[in-house]
């Protein structure tokens, strides 16, 4: 087996992931529109595609957010934004996420219309340490100093497809939002978003060479939301788009690897929030993010770490801010 093709015996496609707002987006909800549960911000360059090789694989995800502005519809930043009834909340806007995201993986060495088979969960657990202080007509809000670490939604994938050949890797797959994370309509500490989404997801992978040394990645995201807990609102259909490069540079002859990437991703709502409860539907959230992406594999124990960070750029009714992740992967 050539050096390069072992990190596919890691490489955990992880890409159908995780609730990146968690607090943010809850806290928002009255405020702002609905959001969806995928975050694009989150999976590394090579996570969106199968391992080759058939066995158990765990990564380990941890994700910071912050954010010290808040986009209006047409992309400016704004101190205040409008609240049901005609009211207005004042924004002071010191936002911080702390995401933690064990995911535990299975590929099989089944095979479904010429496409192995996989399978994985990802339960998460957050920090609600949203410090966007909201001066509204109920007095809500909450400072960091009160935010708590809790359970958040659970993702699980039973339906993963991936198609692996020389220079190239196809994937599909289905997947659900399990509203288990805290949840309390109206709480600004929430840590769930209080509702089930349906996920779909077709990725590629371009190999130049056969050792896979370079990597060229892309994935598509869909989401469909079911009806928010407690509340006649059901968030509008979503869609994401993921980019990314990767490059393995041998460090020495023991089968250490250097990982030099980069990332960028798209996301945006294409429908409307649906609902009685749905304060100004017709109006969408986007939003843009690009960044550096580097990393260490250790081929002999089937192990790596990556460092990731992605700037937020053109943000529209959302908060704008910066991504940081530090991930760690091992597959036996």
């Amino acid at each position: 087996m050539r050096p390069h093709r072992l990190p596919d015996k890691w490489r955990a496609g992880l890409g159908s992931v995780l609730v990146i707002g968690l607090s943010l987006l809850t806290a928002g909800r009255a405020e702002a529109q609905e959001l969806g549960h995928y975050g694009p911000a989150l999976a590394d360059v090579r996570d969106f595609v199968m391992p080759v090789k058939p066995g158990f694989y765990f990564k380990q995800y941890t994700y910071y957010y912050t954010a010290d502005k808040f986009q209006d519809r047409n992309g400016e930043t704004v101190s205040t934004i409008p609240l049901p009834g005609g009211a207005t909340a004042n924004l002071d806007v010191d936002v911080g996420i702390y995401v933690l995201a064990p995911t535990f993986m299975y590929v099989s060495d089944w095979e479904i219309l010429g496409a192995r088979y996989a399978a994985y969960i990802i339960p998460t657990f957050g920090n609600s340490s949203v410090g966007a202080s909201l001066s509204t007509t109920t007095g809500r809000g909450i400072g960091a100093e009160q935010s708590n670490f809790a359970q958040g939604d659970t993702f699980v994938q039973p339906i993963w497809l991936g198609w692996n050949r020389t220079h190239w890797d196809f994937a599909l797959g289905y997947g659900f939002y399990a509203p288990t994370g805290k949840f309390e309509q109206g709480d600004a500490d929430n840590i769930g978003l209080g509702f089930w989404t349906h996920q779909f997801q077709g990725a590629v992978a371009w190999y130049p060479s056969e050792e896979r040394g370079t990597a060229v990645t892309g994935a598509v995201t869909y989401e469909i939301s079911q009806k928010v807990e407690d509340s006649d609102v059901t968030p509008g259909q979503r869609i994401a788009v993921n980019l990314g490069v990767s490059q393995f540079v041998p460090l020495n002859k023991s089968g250490l690897l250097l990982e030099l990437g980069a990332v960028g991703y798209g996301q945006w709502q294409i429908t409307d929030d649906e609902g009685s409860d749905a304060f100004q539907p017709d109006v969408h959230d986007k939003i843009f993010g690009i960044g550096p992406q580097i990393g260490l594999t250790y081929v002999p124990w089937n192990a790596a770490a990556t460092f990731k960070w992605v700037h937020e750029i053109n943000a529209e009714n959302r908060f704008e801010g910066e991504n940081f992740t530090l991930n760690f992967a091992v597959g036996f």
